[in-house]
């Protein structure tokens, strides 16, 4: 799964990245730090399915820490956007295409107030005019890129297939074209839209293909709990999140250096090597102590929301032997998959290997040791194994 962070300049992506990451990138209060896009792996966290089933795994790829998985998601920051990027202002063309890839989007804006669509400092701006510049530019770019492909859509008789041939680069599944076009009571024979058809559409096919949440930085900052109050009254609460990338990469960084003992996620944390600690840093562990206890940073329980709730994943775990839930080494448990929701056993396949797919002739509940047909639909915490041509015994 790949996650793009995305905003107008100087929101504070590069900070909850380096927050979700703890890779080292450039953090400065002013517009295009990042130029080029900054790439890492976060991890998303859920309860494993191993105390259900009574064993220990052994995860790999990621860890499993007192009961709890944590699985790994790519992430990709990219340049500020600005309005006119479709056109090539800013570092526009090239953020969009950095953003192709994504499964799910992160749209960071100020919840400080102090930072314009542009990127620029002002005392009291409103963070809802962020939202749509960048909703603007992401849908002016997929109509660009269907007016370059107009003359092949008018000419197709499956508009859904060439649509899926032309957006095939951006992750863009055929049954979400399909819906885009019911939702928005367009034809899909010899497409000849007019441009009003073709931004509806591709404001449709970015909820279904690319959900996004507005994510609230700053709000550590005075002023700021208003101003999420009056997003998610405008945008909706469950589309909303408030976070401080600031902390949380602070207490991060703090963890990784031996300082304090802090679990992402948590409202607490213990200092375990104070020697050397300046009275400043010391106050600064003080005021985020209490900051945390009372609302926590927000940033790990953001990344739990894209991943199992906007963006409707669940968790399976392949294997090779259903009756000891081991691969071939005999580790226990070993991979944990997201699958989205409405997956099959048969898309498993394809995600741990194209040729498993291709000879794959059922799959086995290890819970139940059912058999089941490739297209059974996937549940959260299913342990399955596939069964193929070759394997069939």
């Amino acid at each position: 799964m790949l996650v793009g962070i995305v905003g107008a300049p100087n929101k504070g992506k590069s900070t909850l990245f380096a927050a979700l990451t703890l890779n080292d990138v450039k953090i400065a209060d002013y517009p295009f730090t990042t130029i080029d896009p900054n790439f890492g792996v976060a991890y998303a966290t859920t309860k494993c399915v191993d105390a259900e089933l009574g064993v220990k795994c052994n995860a790999r790829g990621s860890s499993c820490v007192d009961g709890t998985r944590m699985l790994p998601v790519n992430i990709v920051d990219v340049a500020g956007l600005v309005s006119g990027a479709h056109e090539g202002r800013g570092m526009g063309n090239q953020f969009l295409s950095d953003l192709a890839g994504a499964d799910a989007l992160m749209l960071v804006v100020d919840a400080s107030g102090k930072t314009d669509s542009n990127g620029n400092q002002c005392s009291d701006c409103d963070p809802i005019d962020d939202v749509g510049v960048v909703e603007h530019e992401l849908s002016a770019w997929i109509v660009d890129i269907l007016k370059r492909h107009s003359g092949e859509l008018s000419k197709s008789d499956d508009g859904v297939a060439a649509l899926h041939l032309v957006l095939a680069g951006l992750k863009v599944d055929s049954k979400w074209i399909s819906a885009a076009i019911s939702k928005c009571s367009l034809t899909s024979n010899r497409i000849s839209w007019t441009e009003q058809d073709m931004f509806a559409f591709a404001t449709a096919i970015l909820k279904e293909s690319k959900p996004t949440m507005i994510v609230a930085n700053k709000m550590d900052a005075e002023g700021s709990a208003e101003r999420i109050e009056r997003l998610r009254g405008s945008l909706g609460a469950d589309k909303v999140a408030g976070c401080s990338a600031a902390i949380e990469f602070a207490l991060r960084k703090a963890t990784r250096q031996g300082v304090i003992d802090y679990k992402p996620g948590g409202t607490s944390f213990n200092i375990v090597n104070n020697s050397g600690l300046s009275a400043e840093a010391a106050n600064a562990l003080e005021y985020m102590g209490r900051f945390i206890a009372a609302r926590g940073t927000g940033v790990q329980e953001l990344l739990n929301g894209i991943v199992f709730v906007l963006s409707n994943s669940i968790v399976v775990y392949p294997v090779e032997d259903e009756n000891r839930y081991t691969d071939h080494y005999g580790n226990v448990l070993p991979d944990a998959v997201l699958m989205r929701d409405g997956s099959t056993a048969y898309d498993l396949a394809m995600t741990v290997h194209t040729d498993i797919a291709n000879s794959m002739l059922y799959a086995v509940d290890a819970k139940t040791k059912m058999r089941l047909p490739k297209d059974y639909v996937l549940k959260n915490n299913d342990v399955l194994r596939i069964v193929t041509a070759a394997r069939h015994k």
